[in-house]
């Protein structure tokens, strides 16, 4: 027991009305809604908080009534992100209750310590007090007050919990005009004393949300009346224009819910939960091999490159000196194209042995051009400026400089080759050498590049063929097992493949073109999967601002989408069962040729389906939700 606790003539008090039911320790902290303690529950043997309403406030017969039928409401809640109130007591002078005590810190604390959140860690969170926000919403209670500091994260698991659910905004009923909660988490519609719902929790979740991202709040103030007149008169910043390392759609999102009209937030908290949710997915981790091969191992652009290709062009004056121009023409040639794809092989090769194929590069370029995307934004370097609209005008005239005094230099009289021409490309070119180079440096401050470049080569013929040389290399070669990361029809296609490669050579025949199969399924499965996505994301934008026959379509063609894209999985499912069957000695190759052709048939449809709705980039591009002008 904390020595000043005891000098504390409250803190005398309170223990002396609860001697025998609980063993106060020491006090968690303090406010104008309540003074928490830490405590021990006598007969279970347990730790508890209590929350003790202010003495004064205690004496206000209608506010010590509210106080204890909202409590009595929120002890009800069951759920596993809401802190569990055990009892709630009417003591004589004490009013109070008892909750689970959670062994960590708010999320203010958290923020004030540590800094600001990680986004994948942040998303995390909100999406545990929107399912917490979502349980309540359902039993018809209203939070009316959620900010970091009612937000416990627990240090032993990392979960997130609610607490003081509509009893803090109870206890602050006493204030002027009826208005309760925090001003810089209060919904314009609450700090205006007017009727509030559910979506008003979504507004101080938004706004929760942007403390946990930046360190700061929406908005700020002198006092309490100034920052409530700022909630309800002005815009929030956008989360985005803080220059902060937020994905953008998780940006969108906490913008969403700040919207000054209710009708233009979220739907409901558990709609809210999803969307974070799928923003969650997308921002999955790639494995760490991956991730060093998009970025490092996967390049021919390190110190090495630039060693090896000045140490060739000397080889190559050498070879030339003792052989003849021709032979070190030929050297040159030969280890410019068959030295880089060497190298390119043996990055194949090892990144085979962990377990990964060519068909996971895709998606871990895509990651690593939109994260690239995202950094360069919050750089504000994403457009073009005028000098590189310049250079690039430049960059074409001496090039079509270049192309034309060297068709000239082939055609021309000598006399006019030598003393024209030849001087007019060796300027061009390397003017065109310079402004290109420039021209590269400022394109690369918005936008990446060396990994859209490389995601080309991997992409292309070039890096399948490294693939399949750095396999055949290989042999039987065991390799690890990494499949986690894969979207599922990746993983299916893939097993299905690697079940086909090991049947012998007559089973394999007899089977025809399965491969080519496999592939255009896992294609059509992840273009239908991507046109989903973005349905859903339209969907989720348009909330209930939209009415659903103005988006009856774009609902249509997302089940449509849905339905298909489950057949293309379950078809491919289904030819790696029945490999493993013919494996096992269980299935005939006609019986599987028989669901091959089924589901070159699927396949055939869900291209007819994506043929159908070429238009879906326009459906995608619908007017969103406008932006919400100032209450």
């Amino acid at each position: 027991m904390r020595e000043a606790n005891i000098l504390d003539p409250l803190f005398l008090a309170f223990q002396s009305a609860v001697a025998g039911r609980y063993s106060i320790d020491h006090e968690l902290g303090r406010g104008g809604m309540g003074i928490v303690y830490l405590a021990r529950e006598v007969h279970l043997d347990r730790s508890v908080a209590i929350k003790l309403l202010p003495p004064d406030r205690a004496k206000q017969p209608s506010l010590r009534e509210r106080f204890l039928r909202e409590a009595r409401v929120a002890a009800k809640l069951s759920h596993p992100n809401i802190i569990p109130i055990h009892s709630v007591e009417d003591l004589g002078s004490f009013v109070y209750y008892v909750m689970a005590y959670i062994d960590g810190e708010t999320l203010a604390q958290r923020v004030r310590t540590r800094g600001p959140l990680p986004s994948s860690e942040g998303t995390r969170v909100l999406r545990e007090v929107a399912w917490a926000l979502a349980y309540a919403h359902g039993q018809g209670l209203v939070h009316r007050d959620v900010k970091p500091d009612n937000i416990l994260l627990e240090s032993s698991s990392g979960r997130v919990l609610v607490a003081d659910f509509g009893i803090a905004a109870a206890v602050a009923d006493a204030g002027a005009d009826g208005i309760s909660g925090t001003p810089e988490f209060m919904s314009p519609e609450q700090a205006l004393g007017k009727q509030i719902d559910a979506r008003s929790d979504l507004y101080g979740l938004g706004a929760t949300a942007f403390y946990a991202f930046s360190g700061r709040f929406p908005f700020e103030g002198k006092n309490a009346t100034e920052v409530l007149a700022r909630q309800v008169t002005e815009p929030p910043p956008p989360l985005s224009s803080l220059g902060l390392p937020v994905p953008r759609k998780l940006a969108s999102l906490v913008d969403r819910c700040l919207a000054k009209d209710p009708a233009h937030r979220p739907a409901s908290a558990q709609a809210l939960a999803e969307q974070l949710g799928v923003a969650l997915e997308q921002r999955r981790e790639l494995p760490t091999a991956l991730r060093a091969f998009v970025k490092r191992s996967g390049r021919l652009n390190g110190g090495g490159t630039l060693v090896s290709a000045i140490a060739l062009l000397a080889g190559s004056v050498g070879v030339s000196a003792y052989f003849g121009a021709w032979a070190g023409f030929a050297t040159f040639a030969i280890g410019i194209t068959a030295g880089p794809f060497a190298y390119l092989t043996g990055a194949a090769r090892q990144l085979s042995l962990l377990g990964f194929a060519h068909r996971d590069l895709a998606p871990a370029f895509r990651g690593e051009i939109e994260q690239a995307k995202e950094e360069l934004a919050v750089e504000r370097r994403m457009g073009a400026t005028r000098l590189e609209r310049w250079l690039a005008f430049l960059a074409k005239v001496s090039g079509s400089l270049v192309v034309v005094s060297a068709v000239g230099a082939l055609i021309a009289p000598p006399r006019i080759k030598f003393i024209f021409l030849m001087p007019t490309l060796a300027l061009s070119t390397t003017a065109t050498a310079f402004i290109t180079l420039g021209l590269l440096t400022l394109r690369q401050r918005h936008s990446d590049i060396d990994s859209e470049f490389w995601s080309k080569v991997w992409m292309g013929g070039i890096g399948k063929l490294a693939f399949s040389v750095a396999r055949k290399l290989l042999g039987s070669r065991k390799r690890q097992s990494a499949m986690t990361h894969r979207a599922t029809e990746l993983s299916l296609g893939m097993a299905a493949e690697q079940l086909y490669e090991s049947l012998p050579k007559e089973s394999r025949q007899a089977l025809g073109d399965l491969p080519a199969v496999l592939h255009r399924l896992q294609d059509d499965a992840q273009a239908l999967r991507k046109h989903y996505d973005q349905l859903q994301e339209v969907l989720a934008e348009a909330g209930v601002a939209t009415s659903s026959a103005d988006y009856g379509e774009v609902r249509a063609t997302r089940d449509a989408i849905h339905a298909k894209l489950g057949e293309a999985v379950g078809a491919l499912e289904t030819i790696r069962l029945n490999l493993l069957r013919l494996h096992a000695g269980s299935a005939t190759v006609e019986g599987l040729t028989t669901h091959i052709e089924l589901a070159a048939e699927v396949s055939e449809e869900v291209e007819r389906l994506i043929a159908a709705h070429e238009d879906v980039e326009r459906v995608i591009k619908f007017p969103r939700i406008p932006a919400p002008s100032p209450v």
